[in-house]
């Protein structure tokens, strides 16, 4: 995808707060999993963090993923924001990268159970597809298609993944290294003109 697909518009990118998979370090994928009370706190930052970089977001468009801890978060956000908290779309282009037969276990069950696969993942974490899941290539082409409609500056509330999709589709980061991204789930992911900046809410109170 072009970086200048976007033109001027602005995204906001924020992964969904923090699960009891989250902390257990389990794949969740498809999985529907709610918040924890941590994940509920996140969202709330989130929320303050965007009031802070876009005071008047009632102008902002809002799509989630339709899973259960994206939709959440995205109505922690706007409850933050003095929006009506379910006035936004989902679109099922943002859902998390598909683990197929490893979501649910962490990484050392899956280095138990499915050895051969694990070391292929390692090998080639970009490239790998486990049994009946998808690789990220495939989170590329359905994330980038709903890239390419966005109209106006908009606020996406979806998973790791798709965020680390975006930043290799957006922001020229080598793709290769998308797999091994560490991101936050209390921060805000700002990217235009290929360009991108992590915010926090620490950083909207220190007004730094």
């Amino acid at each position: 995808m072009n970086t200048t697909a976007l033109g001027t518009r602005t995204l906001y990118l924020i992964r969904h707060g923090e699960t009891d998979w989250n902390a257990q370090r389990r794949l969740q994928g498809r999985r529907d999993i709610p918040l924890n009370a941590t994940g509920r706190l996140q969202a709330a930052a989130s929320g303050l963090c965007l009031n802070w970089l876009h005071p008047a977001a009632a102008q902002l468009d809002f799509i989630a993923s339709p899973l259960l801890r994206t939709r959440e978060t995205l109505q922690i956000i706007r409850r933050h924001l003095g929006l009506e908290a379910q006035d936004y779309r989902t679109d099922e282009r943002l859902m998390e990268i598909d683990f197929g037969e490893w979501e649910g276990l962490d990484w050392q069950q899956i280095a138990e159970r499915d050895p051969l696969g694990f070391a292929a993942r390692q090998t080639d974490p970009l490239n790998f597809t486990p049994a009946g899941g998808e690789n990220y290539p495939q989170v590329f082409e359905r994330v980038g298609s709903l890239l390419e409609s966005l109209q106006r500056d908009t606020v996406l509330v979806a998973h790791a993944g798709v965020l680390r999709s975006c930043l290799a589709l957006l922001a020229e980061v080598e793709p290769r290294s998308v797999p091994t991204l560490e991101i936050p789930q209390d921060q805000v992911l700002v990217i235009r003109a290929g360009s991108f900046a992590w915010m926090s809410a620490s950083r909207a109170l220190d007004g730094n």
